[in-house]
């Protein structure tokens, strides 16, 4: 029998992060539920990550052959009711009480596009005349509506961070972005002489990406966050939260496929973190629940350690 939550985290390079993150979600959401898929980029430090992989046997791991393959091979295999995706950056120091969170998507099944995990009424402006308070399961909950708001973090809808999404949702979208065209995309390739030729006369940015695809996670979040808003009018206007309960430590960055910023130094280094964690240190979970963040995505300041023992 399948369990209600598949999530699936992304990983490279971060070993010491990415047991910080699944240490956090079981501590935080309940393991019961929970069937984890860790889509693994093989680069460095691979005798650090069997180690970790041996302390969480429940985890399903998949060493990257594809992106694209190995991603969709998983979405499209899934049967449990919700996905909820996360990164090898990201901690937990909070949860929802997850009877709230199955009741919303059973209470507002034509409203709820997902459940935020990252958002909080103090997160966003309280004026906001795109959030409403309600209740569910006998407890305050918050709504936003995405496709109107101005927040940044509340109008970006399909995120691989901290949310919540029925199952056949995540597969419709999947199955508009996760298209590929192997023929049109050796013809338009960019050195191309057709592009070249063709190019000359009408604008192709528009048509080179609409036959890309994702081949990474940041590709695979952009196309999917453009796509659901290009289409907006077919889905579910609002994000359901409570509180904020995980954040993104951005302390160094192992993708140069986007430019995300990061707060680190040379402590944090992906090199240096792993040397730490070969010695025996690991992230302190303790010390972040103790101060929890206000924001989804924080520095260094959030990111401390502590020797096992």
């Amino acid at each position: 029998m399948s369990k209600m939550i598949s999530n699936i985290v992304f990983t490279m390079n971060r070993p010491l992060q990415l047991e910080a993150y699944l240490d956090s979600l079981y501590r935080h959401l309940p393991p019961e539920h929970i069937q984890t898929y860790i889509l693994y980029k093989v680069a460095l430090f691979d005798e650090q990550y069997s180690e970790l992989f041996a302390r969480f046997p429940q985890c399903v791991v998949i060493r990257e052959q594809d992106f694209h393959a190995d991603f969709m091979n998983l979405i499209n295999g899934l049967d449990s009711k919700y996905v909820l995706f996360g990164t090898d950056d990201v901690v937990y120091y909070d949860s929802v009480d997850w009877a709230v969170i199955d009741q919303a998507f059973a209470d507002f099944p034509e409203q709820i596009f997902g459940f935020s995990l990252r958002l909080s009424p103090e997160s966003l402006q309280p004026s906001d005349p795109c959030m409403t308070q309600l209740k569910c399961a006998n407890q305050t909950i918050y709504r936003i509506n995405w496709q109107q708001t101005h927040n940044r973090n509340a109008r970006y809808p399909f995120e691989l961070n901290s949310t919540v999404y029925s199952t056949p949702l995540v597969q419709r979208i999947l199955k508009a972005v996760g298209r590929e065209h192997p023929t049109l995309q050796r013809l338009f390739r960019p050195e191309s002489m057709l592009v070249k030729v063709v190019g000359s006369v009408f604008h192709l940015k528009d048509f080179l990406v609409s036959i890309e695809t994702f081949r990474n996670p940041n590709t695979l979040e952009g196309y999917c966050y453009r796509w659901c808003k290009t289409h907006k009018r077919q889905f579910p206007k609002y994000l359901f939260f409570q509180k904020l309960c995980a954040s993104a430590i951005q302390i160094n960055r192992v993708n140069t496929a986007i430019d995300n910023p990061v707060d680190g130094s040379d402590q944090h280094t992906v090199e240096t973190l792993n040397e730490e964690y070969r010695k025996g240190y690991r992230f302190d979970i303790e010390a972040i629940e103790r101060n929890k963040p206000e924001g989804t995505h924080v520095g260094r300041e959030y990111f401390r350690l502590a020797k096992r023992t």
